[in-house]
């Protein structure tokens, strides 16, 4: 038994980086942004917002996402990302989806969807907690959760707005990748 463990450890140190699939359970619903900061992987939840985590894998697969800033970062709070005009006002060529709300709180890691005054307004937009704020629960759409890199996304610079802000080099879904 112990030589067998050997073997497949020696296996698995053994296979090459670019082949292994970055951490999440399900490459189809996975993406992987490359930040200015390092590499951020986020676990999409279509169970819970199937529009919009079909969304954000549309927009990655046409790059919307590469190069776009984090225009809004709050200490404490949270990384905003997603308009490409880095002002906090755009959005994509799409129509605006209907709210997904869950029972899911945001919590540290979570993936929620930004949106205007109007539950119904989110479009290209999301943040990514760096604390948990219970206000925020059931009032925004959970599309996903960081499952590695959150200690690139807490070095991202922050503001309101952000002065020469960090960005999304270039953002993919896991399964895309080769």
């Amino acid at each position: 038994m112990i030589r067998v463990l050997a073997v497949l450890a020696a296996l698995v140190c053994a296979a090459p980086v670019s082949a292994q699939q970055p951490t999440g359970n399900d490459p189809q619903n996975t993406v992987v942004l490359d930040t200015t900061q390092g590499r951020v992987v986020i676990r999409l939840r279509p169970d819970l917002a199937p529009k919009h985590a079909e969304r954000i894998k549309q927009l990655a697969r046409e790059g919307f996402y590469n190069n776009v800033p984090f225009h809004r970062v709050i200490d404490g709070f949270m990384a905003q990302t997603g308009d490409p005009t880095g002002t906090g006002t755009g959005k994509s060529k799409y129509p605006d989806l209907p709210a997904e709300f869950s029972n899911v709180p945001f919590t540290r890691g979570i993936v929620g969807m930004a949106r205007s005054q109007s539950p119904n307004s989110a479009n290209s937009q999301f943040f990514i907690m760096l604390d948990t704020k219970s206000h925020l629960n059931g009032q925004y759409t959970v599309v996903g959760q960081v499952v590695s890199g959150m200690e690139n996304v807490d070095k991202i610079k922050k503001g309101e707005p952000v002065r020469d802000p960090d960005r999304i080099v270039k953002m993919q879904v896991a399964a895309d990748m080769k």
